[in-house]
């Protein structure tokens, strides 16, 4: 067998067995719903938020100072502007007085008043509104007087009846709309950095326990140690694909469980390359999770404390970051420069390059970056793997080591040749 074949084999089994060793254990259950977990944790937080934030609203009221004779123009106008809110509740409900005494006097009691939370209050004839408010509520106020407008308008055609009839027809698009794609592509972008930062991390987790425990000086015994990094590489990728399989299965199906007036919003939701999107998406992925994992444990075998390793993984981290807003920055303008930048930079071009596939048809150019990406992730693989043979075992190239050895060893038979 070839050396190449023979260190492919040696990487496979050690692959096979960093797998082995992640999958088949409860923890990983856990490692899959992690995702689940934090969803649920920001559920009941967003609930608790709202509950506080609802306990303050569902006393509100905006309040109109009316004689009793305009109470029926007013409330057809209120009718009326409600149904263009697409949420229910948008604003306050409506309360009508009659007025006593001075307007405006009885307009500033009525904001200490306990049983209701006034929030603005119209006074006055409507032609000439006078409307006090809170200065949170200043959309209420703008509301209150396009209530005025509505129900002189009403008042003056003598209809509390709408004067006409409207149809209403829904109906899908046959293609995704512009929007649809720009907001494909911003999640492509989030998606691929989401997946790769979340993932990557385990594989120096791994690298630092093994390295403590004296496990690699094992393994770097008995298989080179090249094979040894490589393989470690390709069984957290593994660990990986199963992590995007199982999720990846579950957003698939969602659209089943969701209500019908959710799932057709979805229909506005595409990528411009059709159905080779998830291909791509996942080739992308690959790229960037091969790529930033080998500079984790290339970072790894330069740590000799979890201290040290964490201050090596914040920086690349923050870069990490900078890139997704470079790349997402590209999504949102993919004409521009900068989005051309991000594809071409190694750290940002999978994910700006996802987001492409989203915005643009064609698919020459995702071919060519993938070439590149692939360069760049043999580049930093073998970086890498020298530094975690530098880092780990502490020593250098085999054959610079062979090479200094057979010199040592002939230095003393050169030394010996005059003293006999």
């Amino acid at each position: 067998m070839s050396p190449f074949g023979r260190g492919l084999r040696q990487a496979l089994t050690i692959a096979r067995r960093d797998l082995t060793a992640t999958v088949m254990t409860p923890t990983f259950i856990l490692f899959l719903l992690a995702p689940l977990l934090m969803l649920g944790f920001a559920l009941i937080g967003g609930m608790g938020a709202s509950t506080v934030a609802g306990s303050g609203e569902k006393n509100q009221r905006i309040v109109i100072l009316a004689p009793a004779a305009q109470s029926p123009a007013i409330l057809a106008a209120d009718r009326q502007l409600r149904s263009v809110f697409s949420v229910p509740g948008v604003r306050p409900p409506l309360v009508i007085e009659t007025p006593a005494g001075d307007a405006r006097v009885q307009a500033r009691a009525m904001l200490d008043r306990k049983d209701i939370e006034a929030t603005a209050i119209l006074s006055g004839p409507l032609d000439r509104p006078h409307i006090l408010y809170v200065p949170s509520a200043r959309s209420e106020a703008n509301f209150l007087a396009q209530l005025a407008e509505q129900t002189l308008r009403i008042e003056r055609s003598g209809s509390l009846t709408p004067l006409s009839t409207p149809e209403l027809e829904s109906t899908v698009r046959a293609q995704a709309s512009t929007s649809g794609q720009s907001q494909v592509a911003y999640f492509a972008a989030l998606g691929v950095f989401l997946l790769t930062v979340m993932l990557s991390g385990q594989a120096v987790g791994a690298m630092a326990e093994e390295r403590s425990n004296k496990v690699i000086e094992v393994l770097a015994a008995a298989v080179p140690l090249e094979s040894v990094f490589f393989g470690k590489l390709l069984g957290a990728f593994g660990t990986a694909l199963l992590f995007v399989a199982f999720w990846g299965t579950l957003l698939t199906a969602l659209p089943r469980l969701m209500p019908d007036t959710m799932a057709i919003g979805l229909t506005e939701l595409g990528a411009a390359v059709g159905p080779v999107f998830p291909l791509l998406f996942l080739a992308y992925f690959t790229t960037a999770y091969l790529l930033l994992s080998a500079v984790f444990l290339g970072i790894g075998a330069l740590a000799s404390t979890q201290r040290e390793l964490q201050m090596l993984s914040l920086p690349i981290t923050i870069v990490q970051v900078a890139v997704l807003g470079f790349a997402t920055y590209g999504a949102a303008h993919p004409e521009s420069w900068l989005a051309l930048a991000a594809e071409i930079f190694p750290l940002s071009s999978p994910s700006a390059m996802a987001a492409r596939a989203a915005n643009a048809p064609e698919l020459w150019p995702h071919l060519l970056a993938l070439a590149w990406q692939a360069l760049w992730v043999g580049i930093v693989v073998a970086i890498s793997a020298r530094l975690f043979r530098r880092g780990v075992l502490k020593s250098g190239n085999p054959k610079r080591r062979s090479a200094r050895r057979k010199t040592a060893g002939e230095t003393p038979q050169a030394a010996e040749a005059p003293a006999a």
